[in-house]
């Protein structure tokens, strides 16, 4: 059975006779009019909540952001559960998935029809679309390190997400969100530089300081919203707040309440997409 995040009737059909649905469809890009990612991202969670809900799904399972806490530009270290959700107009992505997030947790209701959000950050692995697009970027020569690479970041592999999903099934508390990684952090650069070889790339060398990317994710937003260009920016302002300041997850919460242990280690997810 399919059905499309703008089709309601598509998706009360889809969910009917179903106990669990797992919600992991996004518009997912660093760019692009804030009106698509409220559209797919809000709306159409939105209503394949009301869908669930409408057919006695008992539990509501979302793959939502880590980056839902990240508000202006700061260091961020082993970040938890209790911080509050952001929202800055310059991150359309970010916005959109914590207000999806917002109305999923709100949507809870114990015993009846409970919901459970896992909040990843930087998700890896084989067929990671963000990896063709900083290729790209780096075989024409526009790619620069934020400052010098080396702010701490937590990064989750594929299979650890899904892993964390399918604990949260059964052992996920109704209404609450949990954080997950690979649990163990790395830097900017090890993850990029790990990242590009897989691809046979060389990690670039040139850098720039966090202010000084900032103001020119500024002006290309501004050229590309005002000239209607094609394509996105080489850098935007919802990239730099992702990787500009040094960002890790404390996922006590999923260790404690989920029984949350990584399955797969970055030196073998890196083998697996063809690294050394």
């Amino acid at each position: 059975m399919t059905g499309s995040l703008d089709d309601a009737a598509s998706l009360t059909n889809a969910c009917r006779g179903c106990d669990v649905v797992i919600h992991v469809a996004a518009h997912f890009k660093l760019w692009g009019d804030p009106a698509e990612f409220e559209r797919s991202n809000v709306k159409g969670t939105a209503n394949l909540l009301q869908a669930a809900a409408a057919t006695s799904v008992k539990r509501f399972m979302q793959l939502g952001a880590a980056a839902v806490v990240m508000g202006d530009p700061t260091p961020m270290l082993r970040a938890n559960e209790s911080l509050p959700r952001q929202e800055r107009g310059w991150a359309p992505y970010s916005v959109s998935k914590a207000r999806s997030e917002a109305m999923v947790l709100g949507a809870n209701r114990p015993d009846v029809f409970e919901t459970v959000v896992v909040r990843p950050p930087m998700i890896w692995g084989a067929g990671m679309p963000t990896l063709e697009h900083m290729a790209e970027t780096v075989k024409a020569g526009q790619f620069r390190w934020v400052g010098d690479g080396s702010q701490a970041m937590s990064t989750a592999h594929v299979e650890n997400v899904c892993h964390a999903l399918e604990l949260a099934i059964t052992k996920g508390r109704g209404g609450e969100a949990y954080f997950v990684s690979d649990d163990a952090d790395s830097t900017l650069k090890e993850v990029i530089s790990g990242l590009l070889m897989t691809r046979g790339i060389d990690p670039p060398q040139a850098s720039a300081p966090l202010p000084v990317a900032w103001l020119m994710a500024t002006v290309m937003e501004w050229i590309w919203r005002t000239f209607s260009r094609k394509g996105e920016p080489p850098i935007t302002r919802q990239m730099l707040r992702l990787i500009g300041e040094p960002f890790t997850l404390d996922i006590t919460k999923a260790q404690r309440e989920l029984g949350y242990r990584p399955v797969m280690t970055r030196a073998q997810g890196l083998r697996d997409m063809g690294g050394a």
